[in-house]
């Protein structure tokens, strides 16, 4: 079959189009980590979804166990990379704080938070972190171990600008993004989809809430 004609019906947001055999399995192989887990998955079943031969897997990227790590280490990088584009419109000089500030937001929480490839790590990490303690470490250095301090970095901008009251920026990254993200992950939680009418709501509710904690007195 030719690899380019291959378009699988759930390949993750964001994954480029299989235009290599290697890139088809990659997609392939992330739908069905993501659909039946590691310990359901199969090489036969990827190798379908990819429309290439099971011995075409193994040469291209090894066994299962390999495979798994590197669908997750390229969705992480895919994650991080989303986040960090959406994080260079930060208002590291605001005019008008709250309103700037919540608009930054309302973009991580699209561009971010609703990321497809950060919910499939997520999910990931909570259903097989226990085989692949790895893999944990891996999402905490590429995942929080990087968006936490980039965040508390620009929220240290801001206090140093004036604009912001803040002792530690650290626990406040922590915090703003803990308040960002309540309501999408309770919705994620039971399967609710969150309409687009309510992310710019969720976004100005959290700002407010974490400018009057933070807010120059």
């Amino acid at each position: 079959m030719n690899v380019s004609s291959v378009n699988p019906a759930n390949v993750i947001d964001g994954w480029p189009p299989a235009t290599s055999k290697r890139q088809a399995i990659l997609n392939a192989a992330a739908d069905i980590f993501a659909e039946d887990g590691f310990a359901g998955a199969s090489i036969d079943a990827i190798a379908v979804r990819a429309g290439v031969s099971r011995q075409t897997v193994y040469n291209q990227l090894g066994d299962k166990d390999n495979l798994f790590k590197v669908v997750v280490s390229e969705i992480t990088d895919r994650s991080s990379a989303g986040f960090f584009r959406v994080l260079d419109t930060f208002p590291v000089a605001p005019e008008n704080l709250e309103e700037e500030l919540a608009a930054f937001s309302g973009q991580l929480l699209r561009k971010a938070i609703c990321d497809p490839n950060g919910r499939w790590l997520r999910k990931l990490v909570e259903t097989e972190g226990t085989r692949f303690p790895e893999l944990f470490e891996t999402w905490r250095e590429y995942g929080p171990g990087k968006k936490y301090p980039a965040i508390a970095a620009r929220l240290a901008q801001l206090a140093h600008g004036g604009y912001l009251d803040i002792d530690d920026p650290a626990l406040a990254a922590r915090q703003y993004m803990a308040l960002l993200a309540m309501d999408l992950r309770l919705n994620q939680q039971i399967g609710r989809p969150t309409p687009e009418s309510e992310i710019d709501r969720m976004a100005a509710a959290a700002t407010r809430t974490f400018i009057r904690a933070f807010g120059k007195r």
